[in-house]
């Protein structure tokens, strides 16, 4: 739980406390009494794919620096989640994509965040590092660096995607149901 000492909308003391028509503690302003609700952050982004191979990013910044993860970040406040998986698309790997169905949503409970992914088409090869990445490339299944993943839900994701390949689950006119799954704990 984030530790609050003061109201960010008028400077006063905040109490920790059950509000009135509420279940759980929230932090209360003592003057003013507005709620500070706490909710989960998404992150969004794609699995971009040109023909058989997937685009990854070797992060440049922290948290997992030097690993290799799909383009993906934070949605932005006012931001639709497909456009803020557009977003970090391009500015991870500099590749335009248009954006397919929905493939996974995973809710990451010990850090208060929620992971969608979208299956995406890369228009063209092209691609580049942006300042969040070192590196970018296209992988075949094969050659993924399953060891060098930065975060469980990439590889949940990935996994997820070539099992739904080899079993034929992904042609251009089906539906795709999401995949979804609870990380509970971090990993090790």
């Amino acid at each position: 739980m984030l530790v609050m000492k003061f109201c960010p909308l008028c400077g006063s003391h905040v109490s920790l406390k059950i509000p009135l028509d509420d279940n759980r503690e929230r932090y209360v302003c003592d003057s003013c009494h507005a709620i500070h609700y706490e909710n989960p952050r998404n992150v969004v982004g794609t699995i971009p794919i040109w023909k058989d191979q997937i685009l990854l990013c070797k992060r440049a910044i922290e948290p997992r620096k030097g690993y290799w993860t799909l383009p993906a970040g934070f949605l932005e406040t006012g931001e639709s989640l497909i456009n803020g998986a557009l977003r970090e698309t391009l500015e991870e790997s500099g590749a335009q994509v248009e954006i397919g169905p929905l493939f996974s949503l995973v809710n990451v409970l010990h850090v208060d965040q929620i992971h969608v992914f979208y299956l995406a088409h890369m228009t063209s090869p092209s691609f580049q590092a942006g300042v969040e990445s070192l590196e970018v490339a296209l992988f075949d299944e094969s050659n993924i660096p399953w060891d060098d993943l930065a975060f469980m839900t990439v590889i949940k994701t990935l996994k997820w995607y070539f099992a739904d390949r080899k079993a034929g689950l992904l042609t251009a006119n089906q539906a795709v149901v999401p995949h979804q799954d609870n990380i509970i704990a971090a990993r090790k």
